[in-house]
């Protein structure tokens, strides 16, 4: 059975909340369409390296986290290219930027 699912600006604030309260940058980069939007998360690496996360759902229906940029972390122009790309693909897209220090190259 599938979870419910939240709107994507309620699932945004959340995240970006957290980070706050972790002490940690977080920004809006791009605000998507507030039901049903698409989210992308860039985990930005002090180095300026970026790994980014897309929402998913598991095979049973439930909300998960794909590492959409691969195994090695992005260089900001290659982040850039990948946001521009994913927009033109999907113009609802929500695309948030945390700081995260000590990314592991495999999640």
């Amino acid at each position: 059975m599938t979870s419910p699912r939240l709107r994507s600006d309620f699932i945004a604030r959340a995240i970006l909340r957290q980070s706050a309260q972790d002490g940690r940058s977080a920004m809006l980069l791009r605000k998507g369409d507030p039901d049903a939007g698409s989210i992308l998360v860039l985990l930005l690496e002090r180095d300026g390296s970026t790994v980014v996360l897309s929402q998913t759902r598991t095979a049973e229906g439930e909300a998960a986290w794909l590492r959409a940029s691969g195994e090695t972390p992005l260089t900001p122009e290659e982040t850039a290219s990948y946001i521009e790309r994913q927009t033109r693909f999907d113009p609802d897209l929500w695309v948030l930027e945390l700081e995260a220090p000590r990314i592991q190259t495999s999640i």
